[in-house]
This record gives C-alpha cells, structure tokens and sequence, in this order.
C-alpha cells in the first residue's frame, strides 16, 4: 500500500493506492503532481495523489525496483537485475542499460551536470548522461554494495554510503577522486538525506540510529537511537528531510514512522 499521511494530524492516514506487491522505490513529482511507484517483481505505475487513480503503469523486470528519481522531463529507475532505465512521461522507454548482474541500488540525478550516478551491489558506482544514458564514468567505490548516492548541495562532491558502514566522498572536479572516507555506523548505511539549507545530511543505519552530521566538514553532530531519543528498534532504511517545520522523516523495519524536529537547522 501507498499511504498519504498529513502532517497536521499525524495520526491520519489515507490509501493512494495499493499494488499487488512489495513498494521498495517511490518518487512524487511536484512540477506534475504525479507519484511515481515502483512495484517489486514488475514495473513501476503513475498516480494522481488528488484523485487516488492510477493513470499509467509500465512492466519493466522481473526483480525488485530499488530506486526512482524523476525530473520534469523523464523517470529515472534502479531495478534488481542491475538495469538503469530513462522513461518520459507517456511511460516510453527512452533509454536503458544494463552493465552489472548485481542490483542498481541507487541514483542521485544532478540537473546541473546533466548526469546521475547510480550505486550498485558490484561495490561500483556508475556515473551516466542523463540524455542518452550513455556511460561517463564506472568506478569500484565500496568494498560491498552501495546503498545510497546524494550528491551535495553545495560543494562539488558526490556522497556515497554502503554496507561497510562507511560514506565517501568523491570530488566532481578532480574525475571522482575520493576525498574523504568516514566510518559512519556500526553497520550498513541504508541512505543520506540533505537539510533545505545543505548545512548538514543524515545518515541512518542498520544499527537502529540516525546521525545528523555537518556538511561542510562531515564532523557527527547528533546521534537519534532508542537509548537516547526513543528512537527505532530494528534497522532505519529511509529519510526525508522536509521543509515543513523542518521535519525530519525515518522509517524501519520496526513499522513505524518517525518524525522529528531538528532545532539545531535553524
């Protein structure tokens, strides 16, 4: 199920849409007011949140969809068999490639750069035109798979976070060269999220915690765990920042949401 929660009255919430199998990968489009849902074992389907309507579907694999990310003109998807795919909104496939067996686990689409990279299970991360689709850049970047790509608001780096409980930056200007390399976690980093203002990123855990760290010279600000903040009790896999009242969203394999202000943004 797909369920739309209102802020306002946290308790609430109302089904958008419910797809015959696991919901791993999702993304809304504001510019279209059209959410993007990616069903595991099939494709990926469009929906109109005001009407609650599907109004397109499009079957893409076999194995599970990791990952989307949308811009105004196209759909970009991370599937299970290690397939990038670039869909404009007619749900025509516009380009795809497909250099791993392993999974395409994340992507991180820089509009500015006119590339996305993508992180895959092989340890690598593959850096793509956002046009054609065609291959920039391939580089083993983890020891294990890399879960998570974000790249920074406002330096020229590109962040990555894996398995091996580490996140790395790599410089946009010096061909991708790795600049730094933080332990993070006691286990695997499931994402990176970035604050409105890009002075700071979350990172959440395996290990049950969330840290909020300083972008600007990735020092650990704040540790969110059960001991310390009631936090989660199983592994955290997802975060949003939002602007609303600067929020910040986790979700666990616990199933619950988590929704938290972060004071020191401000």
């Amino acid at each position: 199920m797909v369920v739309l929660w209102d802020l306002k009255s946290p308790d609430t919430g109302k089904m958008i849409v419910k797809v015959p199998a696991s919901v791993y990968g999702m993304s809304y489009n504001k510019e279209r007011d059209i959410l993007v849902v990616g069903q595991n074992f099939s494709g990926i389907h469009l929906v109109d949140v005001n009407t609650k309507k599907e109004i397109g579907s499009l079957v893409l694999t076999t194995k599970a969809i990791f990952d989307i990310q949308t811009t105004s003109e196209a759909i970009f998807v991370a599937t299970g068999e290690g397939e990038v795919f670039k869909i404009d909104w007619d749900l025509q496939i516009l380009a795809s490639k497909k250099l791993s067996v392993e999974s395409a686990r994340s992507i991180a689409v820089s509009a500015e750069r006119k590339e996305m990279a993508v992180g895959f299970s092989d340890h690598h991360i593959r850096i793509f035109d956002t046009e054609s689709l065609q291959l920039k850049k391939e580089f083993k970047a983890h020891e294990i798979s890399v879960f998570s790509v974000r790249y920074h608001p406002q330096l020229p780096v590109l962040m990555s976070a894996s398995r091996d409980a580490r996140f790395k930056l790599w410089d946009l200007d010096n061909d991708y060269q790795m600049v730094e390399e933080v332990v993070g976690h006691m286990y695997a980093i499931n994402h990176i999220e970035f604050g409105e203002s890009g002075k700071y990123f979350v990172t959440c855990s395996m290990d049950k915690s969330i840290k909020v760290w300083d972008a600007t010279e990735f020092k650990l600000l704040k540790v969110i765990d059960k001991a310390r903040h009631a936090g989660h009790a199983t592994s955290v896999n997802k975060l949003l920042w939002m602007n609303y009242r600067n929020w910040l969203v986790s979700c666990s394999d616990d199933r619950t949401i988590s929704v938290w202000e972060v004071l020191s943004e401000h």
